[in-house]
């Protein structure tokens, strides 16, 4: 056996672990978080540890001698969402949103229908792989278990931060997947024609018994398909409905671009397979938009979030470093860029590699919005508003956007950034408000075996 002693910035752990065994399984059985996207395959090079002084792979480092292993920064953060109080007020409820990539929970006042407090943190799933269908592969290879603990511990880590003295009924929203694993049932089907979910409906649990702590009652939203999730009727729940005669569009840039258009009787909505590149997981630089990344870039100089030096890139810069080198003639129409990598900041940069996640992503989107508008007989004339929700919605530069071909031209001035709608529509759903009435009528549009869609994809690729 060999001694194995994990330090974070919190705190120092000493282990055993049999020789042969992989560092990255020792961390994650033992609750310590490694960014892990490619699900081990050793691809992104995102799960760096220092071993005995050396920075080394926790995927690919095989142990077969006492280690001392030393943990990156942790990138969890503490945020406040735009509706939030100062004070705890009279009866309370949590609100949370399993995401892919990061979880979000908000302390929320019954009393004022808002949320006091919002929390965030990395799912730890990402160690399985950065999406859905590596979430799949790995419950099917391992079971359900491991997943569905690790996201329990996540979220009675952001309930701990809270500090609440007494329990609360949780509400919960995400994707079909992310609420199979969050109350451990086998999410296979999901992975496989017909793709079949156990469930679809609001499920009820108690919190004790998926092992939460500070939690009484649990009540998820109902998904609406198998690749529609309780995450889109959130959204739905929050955003406003369009004039009569007009339709609205919601944008939910996520690992699952998932896109809605509806108005007060209608609605049609699909899933794209953007990939984790609006959230940083598959570029070389990119993180999450937390301390140290680059969240917007403007005249060839980056903008920084907090007071700190960039350490890396997140969504909302991505999107405007392309479309600089684009203005540049640095990357051309077909996404060649006559260097290998552009440097952004001392050590950060965005590679050829990069530049072809983007293309891969925001033609899916951009591709999806069509196939929508063209299913549904609407013009773009037509539209009202397009909410642009998401993670880092927020910082969102429509002009990027549109530059790079992620949005359409023609909906440019009708973008609102909606934030993280899903988790605002459970806040909502908690205190009350009634889901919207076409929930139960939302038409799905399977893009995987839709040929429309596979020929729109190929030929938005270019910028």
């Amino acid at each position: 056996m060999c001694e194995i002693k994990i330090c974070d910035q919190n705190r120092i752990k000493t282990v055993l672990a049999e020789s042969g065994t992989r560092l990255s399984d020792i961390l994650a059985g033992n609750g310590f978080f490694i960014d892990m996207p490619c699900g081990g395959s050793g691809t992104c090079g995102k799960c760096a540890v220092t071993v005995n002084g050396r920075e080394e792979p926790a995927c690919r480092y095989v142990i077969n001698k006492d280690i001392t292993v030393v943990l990156p920064e942790n990138r969890d953060i503490v945020s406040d969402d735009g509706n939030s109080e100062t004070t705890p007020n009279g009866k309370m409820c949590f609100a949370l949103d399993i995401g892919t990539t990061t979880l979000a929970l908000a302390l929320v006042s019954l009393n004022s229908g808002k949320a006091v407090r919002v929390m965030t943190c990395v799912n730890s799933q990402r160690m399985s792989g950065a999406d859905v269908m590596s979430r799949i592969e790995y419950c099917r290879k391992n079971g359900v278990e491991k997943l569905h603990k690790a996201v329990i511990r996540d979220i009675n880590g952001l309930i701990e931060r809270l500090d609440i003295k007494e329990k609360n009924p949780l509400f919960v929203a995400g994707n079909t997947t992310m609420l199979h694993i969050f109350f451990g049932v086998d999410c296979t089907s999901l992975g496989t024609a017909p793709y079949t979910p156990a469930f679809i409906e609001s499920q009820r649990a108690d919190g004790s018994s998926l092992g939460l702590k500070k939690v009484s009652e649990i009540i998820s939203l109902p998904c609406i398909s198998a690749f529609a999730g309780a995450d889109i009727t959130a959204g739905l729940n929050y955003v406003s409905l369009p004039r009569e005669g007009k339709y609205n569009l919601l944008v939910d840039l996520g690992t699952n671009a998932e896109i809605s258009l509806y108005n007060d009787g209608f609605c049609l909505c699909t899933s794209a397979a953007a990939g984790p590149c609006f959230e940083g997981a598959n570029i070389s630089c990119g993180m999450s938009a937390v301390d140290g990344a680059v969240y917007a870039y403007r005249d060839g100089k980056a903008q920084v979030i907090g007071k700190g030096f960039a350490k890396g890139v997140c969504g909302t810069g991505l999107i405007d470093i392309i479309a600089f080198l684009l203005d540049k003639g640095i990357v051309d129409k077909s996404g060649f860029m006559q260097r290998e990598e552009y440097e952004i900041a001392d050590g950060v940069c965005v590679t050829q590699a990069d530049i072809r996640q983007y293309q891969l992503a925001k033609s899916a989107v951009y591709s999806a919005i069509g196939i929508l508008a063209d299913r549904s007989g609407v013009t773009y004339d037509n539209i009202e508003t397009v909410y642009v929700s998401g993670g880092f919605s927020e910082g969102f530069n429509v002009e990027s956007a549109v530059k790079t071909g992620l949005i359409p031209g023609e909906l440019a001035a009708k973008c609102v950034p909606a934030g993280n709608s899903s988790l605002r529509g459970t806040v909502k759903h908690a205190c009350g408000c009634g889901l919207p009435s076409f929930i139960d009528k939302v038409e799905y549009i399977d893009l995987s075996t839709d040929t429309g869609f596979s020929k729109a994809f190929i030929e938005n690729m270019e910028f």
